[in-house]
């Protein structure tokens, strides 16, 4: 079945971008329908996946030849290692394993500014915490779940480009 898939030019660099597409749809639903605010990291996690959609519609488009193909599908399949790692860390930093980047944080307030200024400020402030588990499935965050996933597509990215050959026309 594998080579079916392989043997179809433009079938992997769409399955990479209909995941990407997918998976940030899923982020932004879960921020506008579900109420989960997202922190620092969880944005740096959905550029790893905009990166990777990049690269599958730029393989989808300029694909035509094969080692084009399979550098920008193996390209796709770093950037979704590199999600993976910002999973894994934020997940540690969620686990308290670990401190998160200074933008984890919340910022730091002038105290010695008068009560209404300190209210206007602190009300201003739109912070989300690193450290915080908004949702859980069976004891597992969405960032460990999104740094399994990150890495199983960044590995069959990565075997997918090592197995492209001149393939077939689409």
């Amino acid at each position: 079945m594998m080579e079916r898939v392989l043997d179809r030019p433009r079938l992997v660099p769409l399955l990479i971008l209909l995941v990407c597409l997918g998976a940030l749809g899923g982020a932004y639903a879960s921020e506008v329908w579900g109420g989960l605010k997202p922190c620092v990291l969880c944005y740096y996690q959905r550029y790893a996946y905009a990166g990777a959609g990049a690269l599958g519609l730029a393989a989808l488009l300029l694909g035509e030849q094969p080692q084009r193909r399979r550098l920008l599908i193996g390209l796709a399949g770093l950037a979704f290692l590199v999600g993976a790692a910002i999973a894994l860390f934020h997940a540690g930093v969620e686990q308290h394993w670990w401190r998160g980047t200074p933008t984890c944080h919340a910022p730091e307030i002038d105290m010695s500014l008068p009560v209404e200024q300190l209210r206007e400020q602190l009300l201003a402030t739109d912070f989300v915490p690193c450290d915080q588990i908004p949702w859980s499935l069976f004891g597992i965050s969405m960032a460990g779940y999104n740094a399994l996933a990150s890495l199983l597509l960044g590995l069959a990215s990565l075997w997918a480009a090592g197995k492209i050959t001149g393939g077939k026309p689409a």
